[in-house]
């Protein structure tokens, strides 16, 4: 059969590493769609809306200074405490929802994979997206802290060049968050029981994370282990950015940014292999 009369053709072979971003954009439309559906039904029954968004990092940062700070009394790095959790905290929400998301798509989307063609990595595209608007307003916290400090206390934060990097973490973030959330996607479609432990896995990897302690106040094999983790370089870069203070550098940058696009092409490579006959075991 001649295909050549013919605008789209759908089939089942699948180059090797093809990622499928030209179908992507062709779908840009029903991406901005989603996202902004996300955005909208996700709070649209709530008594308080987005200002969710500003509630729960607050309460986070309270319970951590409480338990961290004033109880354990870990170090900061001399940024102030409030400061020092709030930056990590709303780094590490965008990942992990990221990641958590995506991880669940092929379950939560079944019914629409089923029923109607489009590329389906529009739909963990979509959940870094409308993630990345929620990133956007609990970092709006971070800078008006920022300027608390910098009007009301004798306190400054010394700026340096690697804020200009910040732009380039948020991809690294969500990248990784991807990347990761899509393999795990990937093979849940077969091995169920994996859904169960992705969420205690990320709770024990954010105590694997300099979310609550910085990397300066780590020694020997311990810092080496934390150092592995690409998100560490993420939140000590966003702190050492803006605040100042951090264990940051170009090789650190180097390192997060290979690991976070070796995850997401391995993980597009995957679930797009993945979608051909994940209806029929999932």
């Amino acid at each position: 059969m001649d295909n050549r009369n013919w605008d789209k053709v759908i089939g089942s072979d699948t180059k090797k590493f093809d990622l499928k971003l030209r179908d992507v954009w062709n779908y840009r439309d029903l991406l901005f769609l989603l996202v902004k559906r996300d955005f909208v039904a996700f709070y649209k029954q709530t008594i308080l809306g987005p200002v969710w968004f500003l509630l729960q990092p607050i309460f986070t940062m309270a319970v951590y200074l409480f338990v961290f700070g004033n109880l354990a009394g870990i170090p900061s790095d001399g940024i102030p405490r409030p400061l020092f959790y709030l930056a990590g905290i709303s780094a590490w929400t965008y990942f992990s929802e990221c990641l958590l998301k995506t991880s669940t798509v092929f379950k939560d989307n079944a019914d629409i994979f089923g029923k109607v063609y489009f590329p389906r990595l529009i739909m963990p595209l979509s959940i870094v997206m409308s993630n990345l608007v929620r990133f956007g307003v609990t970092f709006f916290l971070v800078v008006l802290l920022m300027a608390y400090y910098l009007v009301f206390t004798d306190i400054t934060f010394h700026f340096n060049w690697y804020i200009l990097a910040f732009p380039w973490l948020i991809v690294l973030m969500a990248s990784q968050g991807l990347g990761l959330g899509m393999i795990i996607s990937a093979l849940t479609t077969k091995y169920r029981d994996l859904s169960l432990l992705v969420t205690f896995g990320v709770q024990l990897l954010m105590y694997a994370t300099t979310i609550v302690y910085p990397l300066s106040s780590l020694k020997g094999t311990m810092r080496t282990i934390i150092s592995l983790n690409p998100m560490t370089y993420v939140i000590e870069g966003i702190r050492k950015g803006l605040l100042g203070s951090g264990t940051f550098d170009v090789q650190g940058l180097l390192y997060s940014t290979i690991i976070s696009f070796v995850l997401v092409l391995l993980g597009i490579n995957i679930f797009n292999r993945v979608e051909k006959n994940f209806i029929d075991t999932i």
